[in-house]
């Protein structure tokens, strides 16, 4: 049986990313205590779904100047030179190189370029599935989640607590909710 036919209702195509259905977010440790939440609003994707699903490709990009913890302060701080320095790196991309199977799930083999520097960035992927949706189209929604550190990226602010720790953490989680729907023509 060939892995398409395992994959219920698998629709090979060329998909664009809905950004009012689909959500990029992260979070971080901060003051060694909690972490802190965001997300991007500002983002796009294309997915090209192979009639062989492991051929299949993606590549996205985020608007960094988008993103939103709640608080305009941190906010403004974090689009600063001391962080992702927007006026000069404006933008996060994101292309795959190859996938995988890995069990019931995939990996998305792919490359992140954040603030200047370009790093392989595995996502652990979960195909949701694929389906009509209510203007005559087809849908198709996956979950994704890497970790990175931002220190890998040159994001590399020090801002050490005193009794030790630091105010913001390194390894920052990222959780991706897509919903794609499949071009016409």
């Amino acid at each position: 049986m060939s892995t398409a036919l395992q994959i219920p209702g698998y629709v090979a195509g060329t998909w664009a990313v809905d950004p009012v259905h689909s959500s990029v977010e992260f979070s971080v440790r901060h003051m060694m205590v909690s972490k802190v939440r965001g997300r991007f609003t500002e983002f796009s994707g294309s997915l090209v779904t192979a009639e062989n699903p492991l051929e299949s490709t993606v590549t996205a990009a985020i608007d960094l100047t988008s993103i939103n913890t709640n608080n305009d302060q941190r906010d403004a701080h974090i689009r600063s030179k001391d962080f992702f320095d927007v006026e000069t790196f404006p933008e996060m991309t994101y292309r795959s190189t190859g996938l995988r199977a890995d069990g019931d799930d995939f990996v998305v083999s792919g490359e992140l370029t954040l603030h200047g520097v370009t790093r392989e960035v595995p996502l652990k992927l979960e195909l949701n599935g694929f389906g009509p949706d209510a203007y005559g189209g087809t849908r198709a929604g996956f979950s994704a989640t890497a970790t990175i550190s931002r220190n890998d990226f040159g994001i590399d602010i020090a801002m050490p607590m005193d009794g030790g720790g630091v105010v913001v953490g390194d390894k920052v989680q990222i959780f991706l909710e897509i919903q794609a729907v499949l071009q016409q023509g």
